[in-house]
């Protein structure tokens, strides 16, 4: 969640990185793919016009040493599509997310995050999922899908006044939907949270291992993504309790990546063989890189979170799980589902309250809420209102419990529970304000690639791992490494410090 007053960005500059101009040509076995038409202007314009409104809901550009590298291999994948004459037609930006995410729009404008970037362990991967979200466009999957939501009405998603999606399309949270403030953001989601069919998906992988087969990538790099974000699920399925807490953005809304590896590893078998990686140039571009939450949009410390420049912190029951977005932590589990943001605040707890419920259930939907409740939390006047709303699933509570933190300054969070259950209590009264001490100690994390000694083992490098839990799971997941995984002197891991 940022601080949207504050948005420092580091300085950039260029890095050079290995290419392949020798193409590789796919093996009669291989299935023929039809050359897709070029973007048309009028797809050219679209995404012109949504791609300011993508980067300010995934934390803008993450200007870095890394960023020139990510881009050229962007561009350089995307090239091999068919879709434009010139890398230079592509757009490629490196988002400062979190979330393990990437995708693309109409018109040439492809997303990675820095998140999705470390869990790469080689260009090809990286070459590989990108070239998987160009296949999506290629194919027209955004245009199917846009048409398909407004009939089946599946937009799914609380949240995205940040560009955080819960992932729970079918769930209460895709029963109320719009939540987006006007119809251009509605559709910008469509554009890049609404998931994809199992045949669209099989498409853009197949298009994607033909991608990098053509650039000179082992195709078989994009079944190894695949396996280290089915891991990368398993682990953030663990950090949240097991309890339907997020998981990674790509794999919420690329369903299913565990069943995909074979399938696509399969594929890569039709291709001449390459076994061209660029593990060493990738891992030394992202050596050093803010890895996790930038403390600028605040930081998730197992069921804390902390944000230093608003000097705030709250606490999440056990069993929920929690996703930092530019402008919203959204909040999951079994029991309930949550957002904690912010609006513009007069001084008005009225007019605050009732614009929080029309961003959840929009202005044709009013809903009749309680009376206004004020108390105080931890020294810090709180205000509430309910209002039970009627789902495709039934009866279920909203709640808005707001803090005013200054005269013009305000946070919510907006709760759907059962009408039954309260689970949210121990969390709304956790909220408090933390001192400049406590704010100084929070340090971002970074990845950092270290070499395997001798007596390095899996549990002593996962034990230098900066979390408070599954250190192993996250160390193995990072590194596409499963149990039974053997460490070698002189081979190169990640690790995540502060």
């Amino acid at each position: 969640m940022r601080n949207k007053a504050i948005l420092a960005l580091g300085a950039s500059f260029l890095m050079v990185t290995g290419y392949v101009a020798t193409p590789v040509i796919a093996a009669d076995k291989a299935k023929a793919v039809k050359v897709p038409k070029p973007f048309t202007q009028k797809e050219k314009d679209a995404g012109a016009k949504y791609h300011p409104e993508i980067m300010k809901e995934f934390g803008d550009v993450y200007q870095s040493p890394q960023t020139a590298y990510v881009v050229k291999v962007g561009q350089k994948i995307a090239l091999q599509s068919g879709l434009a004459t010139s890398e230079k037609d592509f757009t490629v930006s490196f988002l400062n997310s979190p979330v393990n995410n990437a995708f693309a729009i109409e018109g040439g404008y492809v997303y990675i995050t820095r998140q999705l970037a470390a869990l790469c362990n080689s260009e090809a991967e990286m070459a590989g999922v990108l070239g998987h979200e160009v296949g999506h466009t290629a194919a027209r999957h955004s245009k199917k899908r846009a048409n398909n939501s407004r009939t089946a009405g599946i937009l799914g998603v609380l949240g995205t006044i940040g560009g955080a999606v819960l992932g729970d399309s079918g769930g209460i949270l895709g029963a109320l939907g719009g939540v987006l403030r006007d119809n251009s953001m509605m559709l910008t989601q469509r554009l890049i949270a609404l998931p994809f069919s199992r045949g669209q998906e099989e498409e853009a992988d197949d298009l994607g291992i033909q991608y990098l087969s053509k650039a000179g990538y082992d195709p078989s790099a994009l079944s190894d993504m695949l396996r280290s974000l089915a891991l990368q699920t398993s682990v953030e399925s663990k950090a949240a309790g097991n309890l339907g807490g997020p998981i990674p953005e790509w794999a919420s809304t690329h369903p299913e990546p565990a069943k995909r590896v074979a399938r696509a590893a399969a594929n890569a078998k039709k291709y001449t063989a390459a076994t061209f990686r660029n593990a060493d140039v990738h891992l030394k571009a992202i050596d050093g890189m803010l890895y996790d939450d930038d403390p600028k949009q605040g930081v998730i410390d197992g069921q804390d979170f902390l944000h230093p420049d608003l000097k705030l912190k709250f606490t999440v029951p056990t069993g929920f799980g929690m996703s930092n977005g530019a402008q919203a932590v959204s909040i999951n589990g079994s029991g309930g589902q949550a957002l904690f943001t912010t609006q513009p605040y007069s001084g008005d707890k009225k007019a605050y309250i009732d614009a929080a419920f029309t961003a959840v259930v929009g202005k044709d939907k009013p809903v009749t809420a309680s009376a206004i409740s004020e108390t105080t939390v931890n020294g810090i006047p709180a205000f509430t209102s309910t209002a039970d709303v009627t789902t495709q699933n039934g009866v279920v509570r909203l709640t808005i419990y707001a803090y005013e933190f200054a005269a013009n300054q305000a946070f919510h969070f907006v709760t759907i529970s059962p009408t039954t259950t309260t689970p949210f209590s121990s969390m709304y009264q956790s909220v408090a304000r933390i001192s400049q001490k406590e704010a100084d100690g929070i340090k971002p994390r970074k990845l950092r690639v270290v070499t395997v000694g001798k007596s390095d083992t899996v549990e002593s490098l996962s034990g230098r791992m900066a979390y408070k839990n599954f250190q192993t799971d996250r160390f193995l997941a990072l590194n596409g490494m499963t149990s039974g995984s053997v460490l070698k002197s002189g081979q190169k891991v990640k690790i995540v410090t502060y």
